[in-house]
């Protein structure tokens, strides 16, 4: 290891719209703050007490066995659209309250103890080469928390990448990036999950040539196109757009958005699945869950993208488990999420990079090598990198 010392539209947006004024505003009296909008840079949504709007109800889970529907056919690239003011309907469980804020600021429970963060000289750390990766190729390289070097269907591909020493309202980072910036190859595009501090990094984007495609979550254009960029194309949930050979599907997740004290939910949150599908053989599918917690959308996710070969999937930030349940998996829930969306392979990610929770710094490595035993999965399914490394599905 090296030296760790270097430096389709959804229904509910009508309904939406009309709630917005009396739904998300009264977050100020949260007391929303750091890096997610939240106390703890992660804000969680378990607690039911105070104020919070309740969502719409959850959509019935689909039953076992029953085919996804229909593809839907890709966007136009770049096109202007038009969003309701708040995603609050797309909730899976309320925000939390009063009574919840006022909890954890008796608690106290932000970070690990000097026993948790005793670990963080054993955090995984080696960075090297980025590997070729030719047609037919999908290669993922971790960079740190949930930044990814992707190359599928010939290009390169960043998933919410952070590459800054710090984020507002946490600690340094415990592990550099894994990539250097200056030995990256030519980003072709660049994907974000939702607007939290920890996964849209105005500093790292703004290191990007401005015409790189953008894909963002509904909402999120407009700040995008504010600071340059021309290429910006933003979905909603089970909506695709394709670039040079490779799709984009966004798909929901369980989670929020919030940058600010009067924007809760006005942005979409969500993961992508990237396809190959110019590729003569089995086309290669990567899933990327972005800031996810456990529930029914995974098993819908796997039916309708069925084939999937690698699920990069977090496992981090989860203590305490009352505040963080609703929006971050644990280690058990990631491999079960896994399970869910049928990929073969999982790479854990979002954690041993920044202190966002309580947990101790190595214990969702422990748990989710554990978890993956105790499932009896293939334990070379499971690609649990170093920070800097790398690990590749080649063509047969």
């Amino acid at each position: 290891m090296r030296d760790r010392t270097q430096t389709p539209a959804h229904p509910g947006h009508a309904d939406a719209a009309r709630r917005d004024t009396a739904a998300r505003d009264d977050t100020a009296a949260h007391g929303d703050t750091a890096a997610h909008g939240g106390t703890a840079a992660h804000g969680g949504t378990e607690a039911r007490g105070g104020t919070a709007p309740r969502p719409t109800a959850r959509p019935p889970r689909p039953a076992p066995g029953r085919p996804g529907p229909a593809p839907a056919a890709p966007r136009a690239l770049g096109e202007a659209r038009s969003w309701p003011r708040s995603f609050a309907d797309r909730l899976t469980t309320p925000l939390p309250g009063v009574r919840a804020f006022a909890r954890l600021a008796r608690e106290g429970a932000f970070r690990p103890g000097p026993d948790g963060l005793r670990g963080i000289p054993d955090l995984p750390y080696d960075p090297a080469p980025l590997p070729a990766a030719g047609p037919g190729t999908l290669c993922a390289t971790w960079a740190g928390h949930a930044s990814w070097v992707l190359r599928i269907g010939g290009l390169t591909v960043l998933t919410d990448p952070v590459w800054s020493r710090r984020i507002l309202g946490t600690p340094a980072r415990m592990t550099p990036v894994g990539v250097r910036w200056e030995e990256l190859p030519p980003v072709d595009a660049v994907v974000i999950s939702h607007n939290h501090y920890d996964h849209l990094d105005a500093p790292t984007l703004k290191r990007l040539p401005r015409h790189t495609p953008l894909f963002v979550p509904a909402g999120l254009a407009r700040w995008c196109r504010r600071r340059g960029f021309s290429r910006v194309t933003e979905l909603d949930w089970w909506e695709c757009a394709e670039l040079g050979g490779v799709r984009f599907d966004f798909v929901p997740a369980h989670h929020w958005s919030k940058r600010s004290l009067l924007d809760t939910c006005r942005t979409l949150w969500g993961g992508w699945v990237l396809s190959d599908v110019r590729s003569a053989q089995t086309p290669k599918k990567v899933y990327f869950a972005g800031d996810t917690g456990y529930g029914h959308w995974f098993g819908e996710i796997g039916r309708r993208h069925p084939g999937i070969d690698l699920a990069l999937l977090p496992i981090g930030a989860y203590a305490p488990r009352w505040w963080l349940r609703d929006v971050h998996a644990d280690p058990e829930e990631a491999v079960q999420a896994c399970r869910d969306v049928g990929a073969q392979r999982m790479a854990p990610m979002h954690w041993g990079t920044f202190v966002l929770s309580a947990e101790p710094v190595t214990e969702p490595l422990e748990r989710v090598r554990a978890a993956w035993n105790r499932a009896g999965l293939p334990r070379e399914d499971l690609w649990d990198l170093p920070v800097g490394g790398s690990r590749a599905l080649r063509a047969v």
